[in-house]
């Protein structure tokens, strides 16, 4: 499975001018997406936020007018009329996935759906889940500087560098929600979900270049 942020400047389109700092995000998003794809996922299950109970798959699309851009993104096949609106974390996912040449079955869920969607999709199944870390790492960051959030995002690293679904899953809620820690219902999913479990990790970024944290994971099972 891959853990990859969330960023709209993720996209090229959104981002405009190239940075280092972007292109280094993208090239580990890129290594954790094709190192998921090893397996030969029968289907892969794309997690984020804000899919508030609706699952997306061939049709629905999202925009990027919200960035500025006036673009349309298929989440998985061809665009088709009314289909569902899909959100930034599950087209972000898509693009990617795209990105890797990932041509196959995909599904979006939020993260109160992921145990139930791992039980319904055939296997094997890919997990790409999408969250970035606090959104106050430094005093230009969109929360502004808490001194909490360093730390807090450290102990994320430690659980997606060890392989540990069980620290995953232990993240505190209310703390990540002070902390504008989007990734951490995400990440609480992933770790129920797949507690119990064991995995190689490999930990791929971990940097917060505009005072948001964006860690970059690859778990295989062992």
């Amino acid at each position: 499975m891959a853990f990859c942020p969330q960023p709209p400047l993720l996209l090229p389109a959104v981002a405009g001018a190239p940075s280092p700092a972007l292109s280094l995000l993208r090239a580990a998003a890129s290594v954790a997406v094709q190192a998921l794809l090893e397996i030969q996922p029968e289907v892969v299950v794309v997690v984020g936020a804000g899919a508030d109970g609706v699952r997306f798959g061939p049709g629905d699309a999202g925009d990027l007018r919200g960035f500025g851009v006036d673009v349309e993104l298929p989440f998985a096949g061809s665009v088709r009329p009314g289909g569902r609106r899909v959100p930034l974390p599950h087209l972000l996912g898509a693009w990617l996935l795209d990105q890797a040449g990932h041509a196959g079955p995909r599904l979006g869920v939020g993260p109160d759906d992921l145990g139930t969607a791992l039980v319904d999709v055939p296997g094997p199944v890919g997990v790409l889940a999408m969250g970035d870390g606090s959104a106050r790492r430094s005093e230009k960051a969109p929360g502004h500087l808490d001194p909490a959030a360093g730390p807090f995002d450290a102990g994320v690293v430690r659980a997606l560098a060890e392989g540990d679904p069980a620290a995953l899953a232990a993240l505190d809620p209310v703390e990540g929600q002070r902390l504008l820690a989007a990734g951490v219902p995400v990440w609480r999913a992933v770790g129920a979900a797949l507690d119990g479990l064991s995995f190689q990790a490999q930990l791929l970024h971990d940097d917060a270049p505009f005072g948001v944290g964006y860690p970059v994971a690859a778990w295989g099972t062992r």
